[in-house]
């Protein structure tokens, strides 16, 4: 793949793979199987089927190739199939275009011929089109096609031909209870169709962001069903999809629409002078976002209600200065372009506004929700009334892809999306809010008015604590999913020479790999183990029985060894390779090649690689080498790579986090964070984020208003932070209940200044009527064990009640050795209780 996929990605990959393993050996047309996968809109569901396909055809350790398999990919609509087929050549770099094809009416064959993908829609398959009739030289109807390409395999094969349903919840509705009798093209599939002469094809996937009516037609027929789900917080916490949408409108529904207008013009403005800014800092291309606006329908001759010309005249006020020829296009059907005064506005398909940058600008009325793929929409303004609301909720779902395919630090803002709605109000606006918690088919993401979600800055001033609190760390649990050490360790070699801190590290760490190999290989060649695991995979063990016609008595010849075919040895050397990664059997094949001369034999060498890889003390062996290397490289580096720009901080900091056990990692707080609050909520001083008025509003619970006021008392605070939970920024601790570990986000991180410089504390209000007390503390104590010399303080807080009757709070400091070793030693909550009744102290000034 050209493509690095995300972590979640890889997880449904891996169990596609599984699923499509066990469901391909049973499959046929008398035992059909079918794997439901669904995913959440936006979660790069095409880029997965993609590497799937590559695996198909090239293999992966334990799931075997099959070059000459056939795939068919269909939809309902011939753009859907476009834009997927651009997809699939953009993304893979082993799948030819060549085999790539499109189902059209010249298509005429047999079978559908091995080792292509083919792409076919369902409005070429009416019983009026020409590929499904004979005639006019056609020898074979597409359903002979398809028939004859399910029946042509042997069944004691695993099956090779795979179709694939996108959007399979579209045309599966059923009327009542599933019945074995296809209503709809895209069923037949599944069904079969006698009158058409197609019958059930073997082995089905079904792609869906909504699956329920695809499972509930297979919940009726003998289908084996295989389901593969990607949870929707997954894709969330990838960085793929934005963070939140921003809904706004006037305070009662009014005619208001050319004042909103207005100010979304200003808001894509400054969204792409954010992007232009950002991208420059990067060094990335720039995004150019897009405005788009949904405008009402039209009658009779009138192509909509809404005032074209007015509307392209508030932009152009709005934003000051003339829209550019071709920045303006629309989408509506039956449409050329088109004269909107003395502007041309363009016609464009769905599909393909993201790829024209000269795009700014995009009016449309209902034809945007399916085949529009467009992450730089950012700004979307509707002229439309209030009862559209569920169709608006299911267009916004597809704008909330980022741009850049990650989640921005440096500027929150480029992490939003937003709404206009000028003729919604409060009420209204919360059925959208709904929709978009509820519809199945929109992204996760957080919704919510523009008057509560805010970006905070950094307070002005605050610099010196800023640089300072660069040199703190925290943790980030479960958010990469786990790697080889070996791979770790050739991401960053191969990371540090492209970034060229150390252009020969790469080659360094291959070849102390290959050496490990070798010594590994070495070692198990001197106990003699080597030579017997290698007949395994070298040369195949024959017998022989002969009988005799006329007595019919069977005696057993003397056995004898056949040497394995090349091809086969070839075989297991390629599943070698892949489960050690980058190359590095051919690394070790070449090393050994360059050792000798180049007289090797070229069976026992990748032999003896096979037999590595399956000898499982000696992996575990080469894996904690490659884990300490990794370590002591990232930390000789670790200073040059946070010089480096934001995606390459964040790829070093996916390898440094893809282990079992939690690493820490610097903490970088970002320019600008993302924050909720009501706008009435109470004013707290000195946080180190403001909004735009220079104030900090928060709703806090009792025991945080409360101990922060204890903070807030002390003259040598300089600032606090609220940390919230599970944003990319906030501060995060691991700790392990029963056998998992979790992320705990303590509630403040308190600045302080005496004469030396600067004091950090981290705070944490806990109710001791919580289950996860003591694991909490342990991780804390933990924590401060490693990481204490860089806090002043850490510390557990309770409310208790003292013997006159009043409630003070009192603190349990791990930064404390004593109390600490204490508390590392807690099992159980009431081991906690007595040690805070008997170390707990209060706040000291």
């Amino acid at each position: 793949m050209k493509t690095t996929l995300f972590d979640f990605q890889e997880t449904a990959l891996a169990k596609l793979r599984d699923k499509l393993a066990t469901a391909r050996s049973p499959a046929s047309v008398d035992n059909p199987q079918a794997i439901s996968f669904s995913a959440p809109t936006g979660s790069g569901k095409t880029i997965i089927m993609t590497a799937l396909f590559e695996d198909i055809f090239s293999g992966q350790p334990g799931f075997e190739p099959q070059p000459d398999a056939a795939i068919l990919w269909i939809s309902d609509m011939p753009e859907l199939n476009e834009q997927t087929l651009r997809k699939i050549i953009h993304q893979s770099d082993r799948i030819r275009v060549g085999n790539l094809v499109t189902v059209d009416t010249w298509f005429d064959a047999e079978r559908l011929p091995s080792g292509h993908i083919f792409f076919m829609n369902t409005q070429k398959l009416g019983s009026d089109k020409l590929l499904t009739r004979r005639g006019d030289g056609r020898q074979h109807t597409i359903w002979e096609t398809l028939t004859n390409t399910a029946r042509a395999a042997s069944p004691d094969e695993p099956c090779r031909f795979y179709v694939v349903i996108d959007e399979a919840h579209r045309g599966m509705r059923q009327g009542g209870k599933a019945a074995e009798k296809a209503k709809t093209i895209l069923q037949r599939f599944l069904l079969g169709s006698p009158d058409d002469g197609l019958c059930r094809m073997p082995l089905v996937i079904g792609m869906s962001a909504t699956p329920r009516r695809f499972d509930a037609l297979l919940s009726g027929t003998s289908h084996t069903v295989h389901k593969v789900h990607v949870p929707s917080d997954a894709v969330r916490e990838s960085g793929l999809l934005k963070e939140r949408i921003l809904i706004h409108y006037p305070e009662t529904a009014n005619q208001a629409e050319m004042t909103l207008l207005s100010e979304a013009a200003r808001r894509w403005q400054s969204v792409a002078e954010r992007w232009k800014a950002y991208c420059k800092a990067e060094g990335d291309s720039d995004v150019s976002p897009i405005l788009v606006i949904q405008v009402e329908d039209g009658s009779g001759k009138t192509l909509t209600k809404t005032d074209l010309a007015a509307s392209l005249n508030t932009l152009e006020d709005a934003i000051g200065r003339q829209l550019k020829e071709g920045e303006v296009a629309h989408t509506f059907n039956d449409q050329n372009d088109l004269l909107v005064g003395n502007r041309r506005v363009r016609r464009i398909d769905a599909s393909r506004i993201q790829e024209d940058k000269n795009i700014g600008v995009v009016l449309f009325k209902m034809s945007l929700s399916t085949g529009w793929d467009c992450p730089r929409a950012e700004v979307m303004m509707s002229f439309r009334r209030a009862q559209d609301h569920t169709y608006i909720a299911q267009l916004l779902g597809r704008m909330v892809r980022t741009p850049l395919a990650r989640r921005i630090e440096r500027d929150a803002a480029l992490n939003d999306v937003h709404l206009f709605l000028p003729h919604y109000d409060q009420a209204t606006v919360a059925a959208v809010i709904e929709d978009l918690k509820n519809a199945e088919d929109v992204p996760p993401a957080k919704v919510g008015i523009g008057r509560e979600l805010v970006i905070l800055h950094r307070r002005e001033g605050m610099e010196d604590v800023f640089a300072a609190m660069a040199e703190l760390i925290t943790y980030r649990v479960n958010r990469v999913r786990r790697q080889s050490a070996l791979r770790r360790l050739m991401g960053l070699g191969r990371g540090l020479t492209h970034d060229r801190i150390d252009e020969i590290t790469l080659t360094d760490a291959k070849n102390k790999i290959v050496e490990w190999m070798a010594a590994e290989i070495q070692g198990l060649r001197d106990s003699d183990v080597l030579a017997e695991r290698a007949k395994a995979y070298t040369g195949i063990d024959m017998k022989t029985i002969a009988v005799d016609r006329g007595t019919g008595v069977a005696e057993e010849q003397a056995p004898y060894i056949v040497e394995a075919a090349p091809i086969d040895i070839d075989r297991h050397f390629e599943q070698a390779g892949r489960l050690l990664g980058n190359g590095l059997h051919m690394d070790y094949w070449r090393s050994r090649s360059e050792r000798d001369a180049g007289e090797v034999d070229a069976a026992e060498v990748k032999a003896a690689v096979v037999v590595l890889t399956k000898d499982s003390d000696a992996m575990a062996r080469l894996e904690r080498f490659a884990e300490e290397e990794f370590d002591a490289l990232y930390a000789k580096h670790k200073r040059d790579i946070g010089r480096l720009r934001e995606p390459r901080r964040q790829h070093y900091e996916r390898l440094r986090l893809a282990t079992a056990d939690p690493r820490d990692v610097p903490w970088r707080l970002p320019e600008t964070i993302d924050f909720r609050r009501d706008p009435k909520a109470p004013e707290y001083e000195n946080h180190l984020y403001l909004d735009d008025d220079g104030r900090f509003r928060a709703e806090l619970g009792n025991w945080e208003r409360e101990v922060l006021a204890e903070e807030l008392a002390d003259t040598s605070v300089v600032g606090w932070l609220r940390n919230v939970d599970r944003k990319p920024w906030s501060l995060e601790i691991p700790y392990r209940d029963g056998g998992e570990v979790k992320p705990l986000f303590p509630d403040f991180v308190v600045a302080r200044k005496d004469a030396k410089g600067f004091l950090f504390d981290i705070l944490e209000p806990h109710d001791p009527a919580l289950k996860d007390n003591a694991a909490k503390a342990v991780g804390l104590a933990e924590f401060a064990e490693k990481h204490g010399y860089l806090f002043q303080r850490i510390q557990l807080i309770r409310k208790v009640r003292g013997a006159g009757g009043g409630e003070r709070y009192r603190r349990l400091d791990v930064g404390n050795a004593a109390v600490r070793r204490e508390v590392l030693a807690v099992e159980s909550n009431h081991q906690l209780d007595r040690i805070f009744e008997n170390k707990a102290r209060p706040r000291e000034f």
